[in-house]
C-alpha cells in the first residue's frame, strides 16, 4: 500500500501544513510526497529532507506557477494509479484540487479527516464540528484531505531522500491565471501561529481592534476575527476563523468580544488554551474557555498588555 502526498508550499518555500498531511500519511503507509511549481527548487530540496518518506516526486514547470486545480488534477491522475491513498491538505488549494481529482477518478473524497481508524475507516466533523462522523471508503483509490491541526507535524532531518521528476501534462486552458492580491502582513501565518489573538462584533469598529493589535504585537502573535467583525467590514477577510474560515489550533487562542456562535467555536476549540473575555457571562465562549474573564475588554486588554514584557 503506497500513499502519495501533495506539497503545499508558494513556489519559495514548504508551508507547515506540509508536514502535518505528511504525518497523517504515515499513519496509512508508506508514503511518497509529490512537489508540483515552478522555480520550487528550493521547496524540493526542503521536502526531501521530511522524515519518514520514501521519496520526492516533482514537476517543476512553468505551467503549475500558479497551482491552477485543472492542471494539478490532470498531473495527479497520471500517477494516481500507484497508490492507495493521495492526501491533500484541508487548505484552500486541497479543497480546489482534491474534488477534481476525485471526479477524475471517479472515486468518492473523503474530506476534512480529523482522525485515521484504519486504511479504509476515517473520522470527520459534520454539523459544524458538533457531530463526528466515522467515514469508509472502499474505493480503489481514496482521496483524502486532512485537517492539519487534528495531526502533529512531520519532523526534518539532515539525510535526504531520492527526488524524482515527473513529466508534465498538457495545459487544458480551461482557467487562466490573471493575477493575484495578497495581503501583506510581518505577523505569523493565522492557521501556523502558536498564539492567536481574535476580535468579534463587540470591539465596535474596526479603529478599537488596534487594542487587540497591540498585545497581539507585543506576543508575537497572529491576528483573527469571527464571521460577525468581517461582515462588519472591521477587519480583512483573511482574518476569519470559523466554519467558512480558517480553522485553528494554537498553544494559546484569545478571544475578546467574541461571543461564541457555533460556527466561530468549530474553527478554535481545538486550541490547546482558550482565553475569553466578554462582557456577557452568558456568552458561549466561556463553555469552551479555560479561562474566562467576566469584564469589558476596552479595560482588561490593556491591562493584558502592559504585563507582557
Amino acid at each position: 500500500m503506497k500513499i502519495l502526498a501533495i506539497a503545499e508550499h508558494n513556489n519559495d518555500e514548504m508551508l507547515p501544513a506540509t508536514l502535518h498531511t505528511v504525518n497523517a500519511a504515515k499513519q496509512i503507509g508508506d508514503t511518497d510526497l509529490l512537489v508540483v511549481g515552478h522555480n520550487c527548487e528550493e521547496v524540493i530540496n526542503n521536502a526531501s529532507k521530511i522524515e519518514g518518506i520514501n521519496k520526492v516526486l516533482y514537476c517543476n514547470e512553468a505551467i503549475y506557477e500558479n497551482a491552477i486545480a485543472e492542471n494539478l488534477s490532470i498531473l495527479i491522475k497520471s500517477i494516481a494509479q500507484s497508490y492507495s491513498h493521495i492526501l491533500f491538505s484541508n487548505t484552500a488549494n486541497g479543497k480546489n484540487t482534491a474534488p477534481r481529482l476525485a471526479a477524475l477518478l471517479d472515486v468518492m473524497i473523503v474530506p476534512d479527516i480529523i482522525e485515521i481508524i484504519d486504511e479504509s475507516t476515517f473520522k470527520r466533523p459534520i454539523y459544524a464540528g458538533n457531530a463526528i462522523a466515522t467515514c469508509k471508503s472502499e474505493d480503489t483509490c481514496k482521496v483524502i484531505t486532512v485537517r492539519t491541526t487534528a495531526f502533529e507535524k512531520a519532523s526534518l532531518s539532515e539525510n535526504q531522500v531520492e527526488t524524482v521528476s515527473i513529466n508534465s501534462k498538457q495545459n487544458t486552458e480551461l482557467t487562466k491565471y490573471i493575477n493575484s492580491e495578497l495581503s501583506q502582513n510581518e505577523r505569523p501565518e493565522l492557521t501556523a501561529a502558536d498564539i492567536v489573538v481574535s476580535g468579534g462584533r463587540g470591539l465596535g469598529s474596526a479603529e478599537n481592534f488596534q487594542v487587540l493589535e497591540k498585545l497581539a504585537d507585543k506576543l508575537g502573535a497572529a491576528m483573527g476575527a469571527s464571521r460577525a467583525a468581517v461582515d462588519a467590514g472591521y477587519v480583512p477577510n483573511d482574518w476569519q476563523v470559523g466554519q467558512t474560515g480558517k480553522v485553528v489550533a494554537p498553544n494559546l487562542y484569545i478571544a475578546a468580544g467574541i461571543s461564541g456562535a457555533i460556527q466561530h467555536l468549530a474553527g478554535m476549540k481545538d486550541s490547546k488554551v482558550i482565553v475569553a473575555i466578554n462582557k456577557d457571562e452568558e456568552a458561549p465562549i466561556f463553555t469552551v474557555s479555560d479561562y474566562g474573564l467576566a469584564e469589558d475588554l476596552f479595560k482588561t486588554v490593556p491591562e493584558m498588555e502592559k504585563l507582557v514584557k
